[in-house]
């Protein structure tokens, strides 16, 4: 389940420590014809009956058709079809997860008013204690009503929703190209990256479950939603069809 509202930070500059990257312990990138899913799960729908809307009002409906492969890309299309928005929504619930480690993606970001790809991550116990008290680390999210900006979160029991621990970083150009998005998560904190350049730390002195679920593993999860109380309300629909471009994902030790 995704935030409801985000309470966030304007970067007034940057850090520039470098990404420290160990040995590379898995890879993902999309050189099939097909999902592969003994790595990857569909999540379709639009969150009914559970969470409607996906926890935030949400406008897409999630499909198996609103994505390709294509010169080793995994290409995720948002859509207007008729009256509904429909898109692609894909996870590594139960067969990729992950404790600790440099967690990285390459991709080139969709535009417009209405758009919020995401590429983050849940804690796996998730359907035992429910969110927010499993974790929730989003590496990237980038809502197009905010232009060059690009958000970093975390979410836990203790500061969630419009308490979350987040970050909003100015990167003038984000729109054009590919560029990588990655969080180095280790026992004592989390650094969180673009393009190589540290933009946001979260290491709590107090690391009870309440503040610090990290501890234990997370899967991952690609999307792009439509709308919604971050991504919206409002939608312009002349943007459609927006392309989510992923190069690659890729888990590193540390």
């Amino acid at each position: 389940m995704k935030k409801i509202s985000i309470l966030f930070l304007l970067a007034g500059s940057f850090s520039f420590g470098q990404a420290k990257k160990g040995k590379l312990i898995w890879e993902e990138n999309f050189k099939g014809k097909a999902l592969d899913e003994k790595t990857w799960n569909y999540e379709l729908g639009d969150g009914c009956p559970n969470i409607c809307g996906w926890g935030n009002n949400e406008r897409q409906v999630y499909t198996k058709e609103n994505h390709k492969f294509s010169n080793g890309n995994l290409i995720i299309t948002a859509k207007k079809e008729g009256n509904k928005y429909t898109s692609t929504r894909i996870t590594t619930a139960s067969k990729k997860e992950f404790r600790y480690g440099y967690i990285e993606t390459r991709a080139k970001l969709p535009v417009g008013q209405g758009i919020w790809p995401a590429f983050w991550m849940l804690g796996s116990n998730i359907k035992q204690v429910g969110w927010p008290k499993a974790g929730e680390i989003d590496i990237l999210e980038y809502v197009g009503k905010e232009p060059q900006m690009v958000y970093t979160t975390l979410h836990t029991q203790a500061n969630h929703g419009d308490h979350a621990s987040s970050k909003k970083t100015p990167f003038p150009g984000i729109e054009e190209g590919f560029h990588t998005y990655g969080v180095d998560w280790t026992k004592e904190k989390m650094d969180f990256y673009v393009d190589d350049t540290l933009v946001f730390t979260f290491n709590p002195k107090d690391k009870n479950e309440d503040v610090w679920p990290f501890d234990q593993p997370f899967y991952i999860i690609l999307n792009v939603a439509i709308g919604g109380n971050f991504g919206g309300p409002e939608v312009d629909d002349k943007i459609f069809p927006q392309e989510f471009i992923v190069d690659y994902v890729k888990v590193y030790s540390n």
